[in-house]
């Protein structure tokens, strides 16, 4: 079984991979994809110079993320420049992973970790559930802000860009609310891993 990992931003869905990872559960995670796909000397990080140009490179020649990020906030053409160029590979990434997981491992079920979840239909089909990690939105804010070092201003606007929380909730077949402490969150963790492991047991 794949279990789809998702949540809007500052909900918590790194530290609820995490945790889940710590159980032993196998994780894929398209954002962890993202950044490897981009690493210095990687033949896409060649393509974003080309595209955008080379002073989107660090004097190392790796990519300026802050800088590359900044550039497409507000410029919807050029995100999709961007998008065009990275979600396919992203895409072809983690179902090649998903399907090593399974051969290697056997595992009851994994974990597909993808923000942008409901943003797509490039991921219709593959997972088998749906799992949110949810908050207040005004927790959401706090913590992006102290993750990332931005204003609030600018979180807004990344909300603004991803679908509602209504919508996430209303699409998931599992929720875990995060509003709590790391320990809380934990509990929550293994309580639905121990869910979905019956499941599994039971389905099969």
């Amino acid at each position: 079984m794949i279990l789809a990992l998702t949540g809007g931003i500052g909900s918590g869905k790194s530290e609820a991979a995490r945790q889940f990872e710590a159980l032993g559960v196998p994780i894929v995670d398209a954002d962890v994809i993202s950044h490897a796909l981009t690493a210095t000397g990687q033949p896409i990080l060649k393509e974003i110079a080309r595209i955008f140009g080379a002073d989107f490179l660090n004097a190392d020649e790796s990519l300026n993320r802050a800088k590359l990020r900044e550039h497409i906030f507000n410029k919807p053409s050029e995100r999709l420049k961007l998008e065009a160029l990275m979600h396919p590979a992203i895409h072809d990434q983690a179902l090649k992973q998903l399907a090593e997981n399974e051969k290697r491992l056997h595992p009851a079920y994994q974990i597909l970790v993808m923000p942008l979840l409901f943003e797509s239909n490039r991921y219709d089909g593959v997972a088998d559930k749906i799992l949110v990690i949810d908050c207040d939105e005004s927790l959401q804010i706090k913590r992006a802000m102290a993750r990332s070092n931005i204003s609030e201003s600018d979180v807004k606007e990344m909300m603004n860009a991803q679908v509602t929380r209504n919508v996430r909730l209303k699409s998931a077949d599992e929720i875990i609310v995060n509003d709590g402490t790391l320990a809380e969150l934990q509990e929550k963790v293994i309580r639905i891993n121990k869910k979905l492991i019956k499941t599994c047991i039971v389905s099969k």
